[in-house]
């Protein structure tokens, strides 16, 4: 039955109306390009397996390449046979492990804060954080191009929110002025998860001091990417003392799935009993917890891996410059090939999938209208020869349909 058929069915007025008139999807699957919900058949590494094919990865997260290491999986499976696969319960009733405040004291002795807290989830975590801590009389200051999960925990807050244009400390300084002796809270990500460019913090702690404005900190894709210990944005500015709160992931450098935030004794206390989003959720499977040990531990003891990253990374930033390519003002293993247009965009994942690498075909809203961007994630355990052979392909291809 054709979508047209289906809505015939339908009454007027109905609230279903907006899902059976949403063609768009379709109409891109039709023609060829739709680049989403593709069911890997493999663990996430360098390679991974499509309907029997191997592709090259250079969409996943895992910084590190840590979500198939022996350890780490070796953690989770023994968790499994102690704790079994879940806690069927919230933290703050039967779902609180022993393991969960291990895994919250090295978090913190990690980041470097009094105390920790763990979420189901990094979107929970900014939800539960940002909705408990936002007043009616508070401002949240975010961000232009900030995260989905930070704009949202601010529309479930009853603080007022406002956005200053992208790392733009003019901007950021009008607002704040404007917000008069208010609570105000910044929200900002330490890396930009689509534009790969780092926060200025130092221009947002020195504004913050001045206007009495506290800092959280998203770090989500700086954990294990940024710092002298892979321990985060304000490590690698030397600001540790100056953030207020540091929110992090696990699905990223981690190897997981799951989130935290880490703050002064009093603040984690506050969210544990008004954060909706850790309350009336179930608790992080124990062999999640696990993994985050265990990744944890590698990653302190392992320095050549953020080391190789960041190899990794310059030679792909350069490779892509050298090519011609728009990459914003990206500095860190997360490269927006910057096209503009949606069809463009979908053209060039379209032509990389059929030569077998998987690249993130990104478009609104995940970026502004007219800013469609292909999303180049490295890792750690790419080898040289793989990422040669993916700016050969990339810059092929970028010059037959006309992008480069």
């Amino acid at each position: 039955m054709s979508i047209s058929q289906k809505n015939t069915k339908k009454s007027s007025n109905s609230i279903l109306d907006k899902c059976y008139g949403f063609t768009k999807a379709q109409e891109i699957r039709e023609q060829g390009f739709y680049p989403y919900f593709i069911p890997i058949e493999s663990e996430q590494d360098t390679e991974v397996m499509i309907k029997g094919k191997k592709f090259l990865m250079l969409g996943s997260n895992s910084y590190l390449g840590l979500t198939n290491h022996p350890k780490v999986k070796e953690a989770a499976v023994e968790a499994i046979k102690k704790y079994g696969t879940g806690c069927a319960g919230s933290r703050f009733l039967n779902g609180s492990l022993d393991l969960h405040e291990i895994l919250e004291h090295k978090l913190a002795e990690f980041i470097g804060k009094e105390s920790a807290l763990v979420f189901s989830t990094g979107f929970q975590t900014n939800l539960g954080t940002i909705s408990a801590l936002s007043s009616k009389d508070d401002f949240v200051l975010i961000d232009k191009i900030d995260h989905a999960s930070i704009i949202d925990g601010t529309r479930l807050g009853f603080g007022k929110t406002i956005k200053y244009q992208h790392n733009d400390m003019n901007d950021l300084e009008r607002i704040l002025r404007m917000c008069g002796d208010c609570g105000k809270l910044i929200v900002i990500d330490g890396i930009f998860s689509m534009h790969g460019d780092i926060a200025d913090l130092p221009g947002i702690v020195k504004l913050a001091k001045e206007y009495n404005a506290s800092i959280m900190l998203d770090d989500a894709h700086a954990i294990g990417v940024l710092g002298e210990k892979g321990n985060g944005t304000a490590a690698y500015f030397g600001l540790d003392d100056d953030v207020d709160i540091v929110m992090g992931t696990f699905s990223k450098s981690l190897a997981s799935i799951g989130g935290f935030i880490a703050a002064d004794s009093e603040v984690i206390d506050y969210i544990k009993h008004h954060g909706r989003a850790l309350i009336f959720s179930a608790s992080i499977a124990p062999p999640c917890a696990a993994a985050v040990c265990a990744a944890l531990d590698i990653i302190i003891n392992e320095p050549e891996r953020r080391e190789k990253l960041w190899h990794n990374a310059h030679k792909m930033l350069n490779g892509f410059k050298r090519m011609g390519f728009n990459t914003g003002a990206s500095e860190t293993p997360i490269i927006p090939l910057i096209i503009g247009d949606d069809m463009k965009a979908f053209q060039l994942w379209r032509a990389l999938h059929d030569n077998c690498i998987f690249v993130n075909a990104v478009v609104y809203p995940a970026v502004l209208p007219g800013n469609a961007l292909m999303r180049i994630s490295v890792m750690a355990t790419h080898t040289d020869k793989q990422l040669d052979r993916a700016l050969e392909v990339i810059e092929k291809i970028g010059k037959e349909i006309e992008i480069i």
